[in-house]
């Protein structure tokens, strides 16, 4: 297993290579292999690992090694983290926390339980599901669905404080994951299906103090963006660049939400994040006096912020004046010296909710590579990359995928992908042994129905009915893919039967894993997708792979517990086909392969 002559070396020179504004604890824990410190795996979330004793050859004998059971129903994403030799996880709602020990049998040595108000449930768009803790200067960093973001004692599991970051009762629920920078821990909100202005808030990670909030959309003052200095698109933004998009006050219902995956950049000191639909989902409210498109930033954009003052340091909108809630809240990869085009590039790589893979240049913000990485995609014919052009980062809408029509909203058949997007938050991976990403994809398509609807707070406010199922002429709902984004081509494709709704993790052993809707975890070869390993978990797998070493063998994980966006049906005993946003109807044979669900499953070779 890699890395065990010279973890000492690393772990002890780790904070003299650290960035000024690193925190020192993450940074020394990244750096031993054996631990899995992050959500993301490393602050480029790149899920990739250095560990090697399971690999290509090997893989094929992996053997269960142990079990556990979460005690709690409902959609399990994210994945546990693990340092030293101590395992941490999460659950959906209630949140529950376990501290278990891998020195001893697995041992619980702590239980942290919170007590939430169960009405917070009602207002989760998408299934109860959390996608789990983070770590630094030991503490366990947990955002509760009704906000609450809590700071853990990891030997102990009590409070050190706590902060209340949202309003349940407005519709602001938690059910991301948070990022560490420094003294700063940083998590956004959830709510544009309910109206709300959303927001991404960094707190001091000593006293749980707020130090600053960004909102995505309103005043200068409110989205911390400097008018002379906050560049899109290779320009300044101008004074409000937000409120000029949008009609009157309804930015005050604007939506954003930020529940996606973050990356850190430590030499820029950037932060990187994603915002998603604007509110109402029907254009037609959200249109113009003239009954014209208004792009309605920053929702559906990405934003580089710093993380000690919050201020942006720029903002690309993907998908101006949505149609189809197409968030743009998926993870942000970081990865230097790409070559695209013929240049090298330090890019962000983002598998957007559109169906678009971008690459980004991620000091500027400007757009290298644009790219449908699913052929079903039928909305747009693309982006236009030409600095000079006037729609110069802006997708080309096809007429006929529009839910909007003369200032009216229109009811649209055949849109793919369908508003759960080519890809949700399932995070894909990167590995520097091909240079390519392995991304879990949605191949699903939809009927688009709008209507007017009144905000109540509180109370839902999307405005759209919908039908989902697979591309005209295909009978599957989705693909593993290997995809090159410095050409925006798929390299390799594997079919599955239902989406792939789970995180991938690489390795340094040539391997990338997933899980699958119906149960099945499944280890492939990078380089070709050939499918080296495949077992059956308890439930359906909408968590993320990891891995870690421990006593000199090297193991690998995930969570099964079949629920979110997908399988919501299931999770929340759903029948109707439009009910969970569409979703019930376009994944109704999924109870024919799984049930609810809580477990983690580790495997490791004999």
């Amino acid at each position: 297993m890699r890395k065990s002559v010279f973890a000492g070396a690393l772990v002890a020179t780790a904070a003299l290579a650290a960035p000024a504004f690193a925190n020192d604890s993450v940074i020394k824990c990244i750096a031993d292999d054996n631990n899995w410190c992050m959500q993301q795996g490393n602050y480029d979330a790149t899920r990739y690992s250095n560990l090697d004793q399971i690999n290509t050859k090997n893989v094929g004998s992996m053997k269960v090694a142990w079990t556990f059971s979460t005690g709690v129903l409902r959609g399990h994403e994210g994945s546990p983290l693990v340092i030293g030799s101590m395992m941490y996880l999460h659950t959906p709602f209630p949140n529950i926390v376990y501290a278990l020990n891998l020195d001893d049998e697995n041992k619980i040595v702590w239980k942290y339980e919170p007590k939430q108000d169960p009405s917070v449930i009602p207002v989760m768009c998408c299934d109860t599901v959390n996608r789990g803790l983070q770590y630094a200067d030991g503490k366990l960093f947990l955002h509760q669905a009704d906000t609450t973001l809590v700071a853990l004692d990891a030997k102990s599991g009590k409070e050190v404080w706590k902060a209340v970051n949202g309003d349940p009762k407005r519709g602001e629920t938690g059910t991301g994951a948070a990022i560490v920078v420094g003294d700063v821990v940083m998590i956004g909100v959830s709510g544009a299906e309910f109206g709300v202005r959303c927001f991404f808030t960094g707190y001091d990670i000593n006293s749980g103090k707020m130090l600053w909030r960004g909102y995505s959309m309103g005043p200068d003052s409110d989205i911390l963006f400097n008018p002379e200095k906050t560049m899109s698109l290779g320009k300044p933004v101008g004074k409000d660049s937000s409120l000029k998009t949008w009609t009157g006050d309804q930015w005050k219902l604007g939506g954003g939400s930020i529940w996606g995956w973050y990356a850190w950049d430590q030499k820029l000191n950037l932060v990187y994040y994603g915002t998603g639909n604007p509110s109402t989902w029907n254009p037609a409210q959200r249109a113009g006096p003239d009954g014209k498109q208004i792009d309605q930033k920053w929702s559906m954009s990405i934003i580089a912020r710093n993380p000690q003052t919050g201020e942006a340091a720029w903002a690309y909108q993907m998908t101006p004046f949505d149609e189809w809630d197409f968030d743009g809240v998926n993870e942000m990869i970081l990865v230097d010296d790409m070559d695209v085009k013929g240049s090298k590039h330090n890019v962000l790589v983002h598998f957007d909710r559109n169906g678009l893979g971008y690459t980004v240049d991620r000091k500027s913000g400007l757009p290298l590579v644009a790219e449908k990485y699913d052929p079903a995609v039928n909305w747009t014919t693309g982006v236009d990359l030409d600095p000079k052009s006037e729609k110069y980062g802006r997708p080309a809408v096809v007429a006929s995928k529009s839910t909007f029509l003369n200032g009216q909203d229109v009811n649209t058949t055949d849109v793919c992908p369908a508003a759960l997007g080519t890809k949700d938050q399932q995070p894909a991976a990167y590995s520097p042994l091909t240079k390519l990403f392995y991304v879990p994809t949605n191949h699903v398509c939809m009927d688009y129905e709008p209507f007017k609807v009144e905000y109540t707070a509180g109370q839902p406010y999307v405005g759209a009915t919908l039908s989902m199922y697979p591309p005209k002429g295909e009978s599957h709902m989705g693909n593993f893919i290997a995809w090159d984004a410095s050409k925006g081509k798929i390299v390799w494709s594997n079919k599955e039967q239902f989406s792939v709704w789970s995180g991938v993790l690489t390795t340094a052993g040539g391997i990338a894993c997933v899980g699958t809707l119906e149960g099945y975890f499944k280890c492939v070869d990078q380089k070709d997708g050939k499918e080296l390993y495949k077992n059956r978990t308890p439930s359906g797998i909408i968590g993320n792979a990891f891995t870690y070493g421990h006593k000199g063998k090297q193991y690998i994980g995930i969570f099964s517990g079949v629920g979110g966006w997908a399988g919501i049906g299931l999770a929340a005993g759903l029948t109707n086909p439009t009910d969970g946003l569409g979703a019930v109807g376009g994944y109704a044979g999924l109870n024919s392969y799984t049930a609810l669900g809580g477990s983690l499953t580790i495997w490791t070779l004999p």
